[in-house]
């Protein structure tokens, strides 16, 4: 089975420096097959008997930190994550949507219908977030490097582990699942 580890926190203003080749070394190592990396920033496909994508998070974040001495929070998703995040986007719908300002946040559990309002978006307007399962949909009034509304703010408020991932990167890990 395929799954999509996101690791949060790695090369990342140079914290948690992780080479690609050697993630994917360790991850082998580790028992995964068919690693496959996406840019720097932690998308790793591996393949595994394992169902569980939880389990499959956990024993990557154990490999890293037995290997490496890093602490990474990993969120694992599937194909259906992905699809949904391009096929459900409530900011699709507006007239002139910018894709350039649409980003999807990952979170570590299901989030109930009143983690919207757990979120206090009045606090990070004009920014706006829509939560749907595990993931939130957010569209930046400016963007992504000039907000309050990031990957912190959500965890802190909702208690979560979380990691964003903006749309072109979404399209893309959308395209490698199949190859």
């Amino acid at each position: 089975m395929t799954h999509l580890a996101l690791l949060r926190g790695i090369n990342v203003s140079g914290h948690n420096m992780i080479k690609m080749d050697v993630l994917k070394e360790l991850l082998e190592k580790a028992g995964f097959t068919n690693v496959k990396t996406y840019i720097q920033s932690g998308n790793v496909f591996v393949d595994t008997d394992e169902e569980h994508g939880p389990s499959v998070g956990f024993k990557i974040k154990q490999e890293i930190f037995k290997e490496l001495g890093f602490d990474v929070p990993v969120i694992v998703i599937g194909k259906k994550d992905l699809e949904a995040c391009l096929q459900n986007n409530p900011y699709l719908k507006e007239k002139e949507a910018d894709t350039k300002k649409l980003y999807f946040t990952f979170v570590s559990k299901e989030l109930n219908s009143n983690s919207i309002h757990e979120l206090k978006m009045s606090q990070v307007k004009p920014d706006e977030a829509i939560i749907d399962s595990n993931r939130i949909y957010i569209k930046y009034a400016v963007g992504a490097g000039k907000t309050r509304f990031d990957q912190k703010y959500i965890e802190k408020k909702l208690n979560v582990t979380a990691t964003i991932r903006n749309w072109n990167t979404v399209v893309k890990l959308l395209e490698m699942y199949d190859e």
